[in-house]
């Protein structure tokens, strides 16, 4: 088991660009693929990006590729989102997710460890 903490959301205008960490405790860290999904009102929790373990590896939702950018740095725990040139459709809650597998669909199912979420909103 790994507990994730997510920070670095707010309120931001579209075009602007916001950092989201998470950071985890335990000494396992390095053993979890790692991933980000969001939900906004009223709709199904959807994966973003993830990132293997060893970070050499990652995978993004068509709707944020090249826009957003994951990295994690194992020594300090942490996984970040960079995202840049939002959207008003990038507003939502924002969750960290640790899996022991990469089976390459991303489903919800298959990550055994969630944060509580940031909210990130991004104005018109």
């Amino acid at each position: 088991q790994v507990q994730l903490v997510e920070s670095g959301g707010g309120l931001v205008q579209a075009g602007g660009s916001l950092r989201l960490s998470c950071a985890a405790s335990g000494r396992t860290f390095s053993s979890y693929h790692m991933a980000w999904f969001r939900q906004a009102p009223g709709k199904e929790r959807v994966f973003v990006a993830a990132i293997t373990r060893g970070g050499g590896g990652t995978a993004y939702a068509d709707s944020v590729k090249g826009r957003f950018t994951i990295s994690r740095d194992n020594a300090k725990n942490v996984v970040y989102l960079q995202m840049q040139s939002l959207k008003p459709e990038d507003t939502a809650l924002y969750y960290c997710a640790a899996a022991s597998r990469w089976s390459g669909s991303f489903r919800t199912y298959e990550y055994d460890n969630w944060g509580q979420g940031t909210q990130v909103t991004v104005s018109s």
